[in-house]
């Protein structure tokens, strides 16, 4: 899709950031960069991120405050974060982490197919939801009896609307696929919150079929 996702990347060592551009290069998504947990709200106030890779160890604004600060905003509270830091770290960073509101907690070095395929998933379940909000906006226009810019064949727009959820169906049941083979918890309630959107939507349809 023309509008890539963006994925926040945070941390205060340009090494690692070149490392995890590296991992994620072969994904369809723009990761931006963040050198401290000042940046990384900065770049929050003005972009929208489908996730968040947040360093635990940072000078001055640590990750975990970084994470209090994103998830009190209304704007951001619900992106995704999930927690990087190296092996020898505090044996209750993993539960500071997950209280901080993280979906996922990854130590260096960590394996970069384990990273990628997470961030993979993350990014296509929020390019469904961006477009089952439009589909389910187009809906709300159909029910009203307003077209969408640009369409005139008012009789077209509902089965046009059908065979674009279809395509998010295949997709979700690709999605689910790919959650599959490597079981994780974090994905479970965005799968299912996802699923039940989709239920909706297609409910909606058939009652207007």
């Amino acid at each position: 899709m023309s509008d890539r996702a963006k994925i926040l990347l945070v941390d205060d060592r340009e090494e690692n950031l070149i490392a995890l551009e590296a991992i994620l290069s072969s994904l369809d998504l723009v990761p931006v960069r963040a050198r401290s947990g000042e940046e990384a709200l900065k770049a929050l106030l003005s972009t929208e991120f489908a996730l968040i890779l947040l360093d635990v160890r940072m000078p001055g604004m640590d990750g975990f405050e970084t994470a209090a600060h994103i998830k009190r905003r209304e704007r951001t509270r619900n992106i995704p974060i999930i927690f990087l830091t190296v092996v020898d770290s505090a044996p209750d960073y993993a539960f500071r982490g997950y209280a901080a509101g993280a979906v996922d907690y990854l130590t260096k070095p960590f394996d970069p197919w384990v990273l990628r395929a997470k961030v993979q998933v993350f990014v296509e379940l929020y390019n469904m939801n961006k477009r089952l909000a439009e589909q389910a906006s187009m809906l709300r226009e159909r029910v009203s009896g307003e077209l969408p810019p640009g369409t005139t064949d008012r009789a077209a727009v509902l089965p046009e609307l059908v065979r674009r959820l279809a395509a998010v169906e295949e997709e979700l049941a690709r999605v689910r696929e790919l959650a599959g083979k490597s079981p994780d918890q974090a994905l479970t309630i965005p799968l299912e919150n996802l699923s039940e959107r989709v239920g909706h939507l297609r409910s909606g349809f058939d009652a207007l079929n």
